[in-house]
């Protein structure tokens, strides 16, 4: 055979090789992302980014994440205030995680049981939701609002808080941040002036200097630090009810079922 043919057939085993090795190489790259989510994600994410304690990741579009950038820096260093940490990855093992919490975007929404236009008549009737929690444009403010809460929390999660809501709040992080939701900035205050009055109401910002919280009654008070006897953040505790022996089983699934399907705009 010509050295041409040689060279020929040389390029051609080069080109096949490449076709061959492709997908190895991408299916080992989805393999280490995978790899990294569940070391690192799914103890809060969930396995299947179905959401727990944190947010939901198979959705459609991440609310704090719109683009791999901001995907990155969350990952990289985390959210102040949240539950949610920075981790040491290297450039690679960072590209890889990303490319696999996109690839969570299109897998198929959680099955759930119940009838959801049944729920939302308990959510704002027997379960009386709405006096605490706001949707779109309607409800309470008191609670955290749950307009977006099917992007944020799985169904599973969302049972789980129903019947013990206090498992679910945060039990740290002392100062309020503007750049993270509630849940997580979610926390009772009780202050007691230097007059002797007391108040327990819910954060509503805070400062090194000031605190403001909201009342049961909807009712906003403003405190200089140096003004109060006595300032206490009970974390932990929530003035939400269980409802386990409000609800019985297909009323809370009916619930669970309208608040799932709560996703903003998407």
């Amino acid at each position: 055979m010509s050295p041409r043919g040689l060279k020929r057939m040389s390029n051609g085993m080069v080109q096949l090789f490449l076709i061959l090795i492709a997908p190895l190489a991408a299916f080992a790259a989805d393999a280490d992302g995978q790899h990294q989510y569940q070391v690192s994600c799914a103890p809060c994410h969930g396995a299947q980014g179905e959401g727990g304690r944190g947010p939901a990741l198979a959705v459609a579009k991440l609310p704090r994440a719109p683009d791999d950038a901001a995907l990155a820096s969350i990952i990289t260093l985390g959210i102040p205030g949240t539950q949610m940490p920075g981790t040491r990855m290297t450039g690679e093992e960072r590209e890889r995680l990303i490319g696999y919490v996109r690839g969570l975007g299109s897998v198929k929404p959680a099955a759930v049981q119940g009838d959801a236009k049944s729920g939302e008549q308990i959510f704002w009737g027997k379960a009386n939701c709405g006096r605490c929690h706001t949707v779109g444009p309607r409800g309470g403010r008191l609670g955290p609002d749950l307009t977006e809460i099917g992007l944020r929390r799985s169904p599973a999660h969302l049972r789980a808080t129903l019947l013990d809501p206090a498992g679910n709040i945060p039990d740290s992080f002392t100062f309020y941040r503007r750049v993270v939701f509630m849940p997580d900035n979610f926390v009772e205050v009780r202050v007691v002036t230097r007059a002797g009055q007391s108040i327990r109401g819910v954060r509503v910002d805070e400062d090194a200097f000031s605190i403001q919280l909201r009342d049961g009654s909807d009712r906003i008070y403003s405190f200089r630090k140096d003004e109060l006897r006595e300032l206490a953040r009970e974390w932990g505790k929530t003035p939400m009810p269980a409802y386990g022996g409000m609800l019985n089983d297909t009323e809370l699934d009916s619930v669970v079922a309208y608040l799932w399907l709560l996703r903003g705009s998407e």
